[in-house]
C-alpha cells in the first residue's frame, strides 16, 4: 500500500512538472514531455489535452518527422488567459490587463489619493478590472490579480499593517474585497516589492540577487536573493527606512523613532532641509524639478541624501551580496546625483570583493516597474504547480 501511495504521489507530482516545464515556452512534442516526465504517453496525451482546453497550452505545429506522421508540438498559450496588475499609491490609482507572459495589453489610471480608503480605491479597481476583462472577453479568461500598496503589508494575509499614509486601510481585508468582486485568487504586497519584481523583470531577468530601492516619499528597499523576491517573516524585509543614522539622531520619523534613514533622506525631509535654507519648495516632486532645473542647493541636497542612502546601502551590502543595486523613485529620477552619493559611499566603504562586480544604477523600468510587477506576482501565483492542479481538478 505504501509503494502504490509513493508512485501516486510520484505520479501526481510529474504532472505537475509538466506545465512547468512548458512554461519556458519551447516547443515539445507529447513523447518529449514523457520522457522528461517519466509519466505514460496515454497519461501526457491527456494532461495536455486538459490544459489546451484551459486555454493554457496550445498546438503550434509539428515536430520534423523522422519517419510515419509528424508528431504536434504544445507550448505555453500565452495569451489563451489574462491577469489584472493594479498599482495604488499615495495619489494615483493604475490597473493593467496582461497576458500570461507579462506583456501589458491595455491600461488604466486615475489620480485618487489612497488617503479617501477602500471602498473608493478598491471599488475604482473593480470596476475597471471588470471592464478592462470584458473588453478582452470572458470573465472566465481571469485567473488572478496582484495588487501593490504603499504601505506595510502582512503577507500571509495581504493585508495591511499599520500603513502610515492609508487612514482607514488598517488591517483591511484587500484580498478578501477584491476576490468577492472579481471571483479570483487576489495576491497583495507592499509597493517596493512590486517593483523589484517588475524591474528584474523588465531590466534584469538574468540577475538573482538585486535589491531596490525606492526614495521618494518615504524610503524602502525590495530584495531579490536567490532569485526569489524575499519578504522575511511577517513581510516587512527590505524596510531600510527605519534603520537608524547616527547623523539623524534628532530627526523625528513619522514611525514615532528618531534617527531613521527616511527622516533625514526622503523626499519630505529633503524639502524641509532646503526650505530651512531659504528655498521654496514644498514636496519630492518640487525638489525633483529644482534639480532638474539646475538648482545648486537641490542637487547638494540630493546628492547628500544619497550618502546617507549609501551607508544603509553599505551594511545591505555585507548582509546580502548584491549583483545589482537599483534606485527608483522621485528623487532616483532627478537626474544622477543620488545615484552618485550612493555610489560614493558604497563603493568606499565595502569589501572590495564584495563591489567588485557591484552595479549601482537607476531604474531602468520608471512608472511601469509596479504595474509589471504586480502583473507577475499574479502570473506567479496562477501558474504554480498548486494551481494549476486545481485547476486541472476542476475541469475534470
Amino acid at each position: 500500500m505504501a509503494d502504490v501511495t509513493r508512485d501516486d504521489a510520484v505520479s501526481e507530482q510529474a504532472g505537475k512538472d509538466l506545465f512547468q516545464i512548458l512554461r519556458d515556452g519551447s516547443p515539445r512534442t507529447r513523447s518529449e514531455l514523457a520522457g522528461l516526465t517519466g509519466l505514460a504517453r496515454s497519461t501526457v496525451a491527456a494532461r495536455v489535452d486538459s490544459l489546451v482546453r484551459l486555454g493554457l497550452v496550445k498546438p503550434v505545429g509539428t515536430a520534423v518527422s523522422t519517419g510515419g506522421r509528424p508528431s504536434s508540438q504544445f507550448a505555453l498559450n500565452s495569451s489563451g488567459r489574462v491577469v489584472l496588475g493594479v498599482d495604488v499609491g499615495a495619489s494615483h490609482a493604475r490597473i493593467a490587463l496582461a497576458d500570461l507572459s507579462g506583456r501589458i495589453l491595455e491600461q488604466r489610471s486615475v489620480s485618487l489619493a489612497v488617503a479617501e480608503g477602500p471602498a473608493a480605491v478598491l471599488g475604482w479597481v473593480a470596476e475597471e478590472g471588470r471592464a478592462l476583462v470584458a473588453e478582452r472577453g470572458s470573465s472566465d479568461d481571469l485567473l488572478a490579480v496582484g495588487v501593490g500598496l504603499p504601505g506595510p503589508v502582512e503577507h500571509s494575509t495581504g493585508k495591511p499593517i499599520d500603513p502610515p499614509i492609508m487612514p482607514g486601510w488598517d488591517r483591511y481585508d484587500v484580498p478578501g474585497h477584491l476576490s468577492a468582486e472579481l471571483g479570483v485568487p487576489v495576491l497583495v504586497d507592499n509597493d517596493v516589492n512590486i517593483m523589484a519584481l517588475g524591474e528584474r523583470e523588465i531590466a534584469w531577468p538574468d540577475v538573482d540577487h538585486l535589491v531596490f530601492v525606492k526614495v521618494a516619499t518615504g524610503i524602502g528597499a525590495g530584495v531579490i536573493s536567490g532569485g526569489r523576491l524575499q519578504r522575511g517573516a511577517q513581510g516587512i524585509a527590505g524596510d531600510i527606512g527605519h534603520v537608524f543614522v547616527h547623523s539623524g539622531k534628532d530627526a523625528l520619523c513619522r514611525c514615532g523613532n528618531r534617527g531613521c534613514l527616511e527622516a533625514i533622506a526622503a523626499g519630505p525631509a529633503v524639502a524641509a532641509g532646503l526650505r530651512d535654507a531659504g528655498v521654496e519648495v514644498e514636496t519630492s516632486q518640487d525638489v525633483a524639478e529644482l534639480v532638474r532645473a539646475g538648482n545648486i542647493p537641490a542637487i547638494q541636497a540630493v546628492r547628500e541624501a544619497g550618502r546617507l542612502i549609501g551607508e544603509v546601502l553599505t551594511t545591505c551590502v555585507s548582509l546580502i551580496n548584491p549583483e545589482v543595486i537599483v534606485l527608483g523613485g522621485s528623487l532616483a529620477h532627478a537626474g544622477d546625483h543620488l545615484l552618485a552619493g550612493a555610489r560614493e559611499v558604497v563603493y568606499a566603504r565595502s569589501m572590495p570583493l564584495a563591489t567588485s562586480n557591484l552595479q549601482i544604477t537607476q531604474s531602468r523600468s520608471g512608472a511601469n516597474a509596479a504595474i509589471e510587477g504586480a502583473s507577475m506576482l499574479a502570473i506567479h501565483h496562477a501558474l504554480s504547480p498548486a494551481r494549476i492542479e486545481a485547476m486541472l481538478g476542476e475541469e475534470r
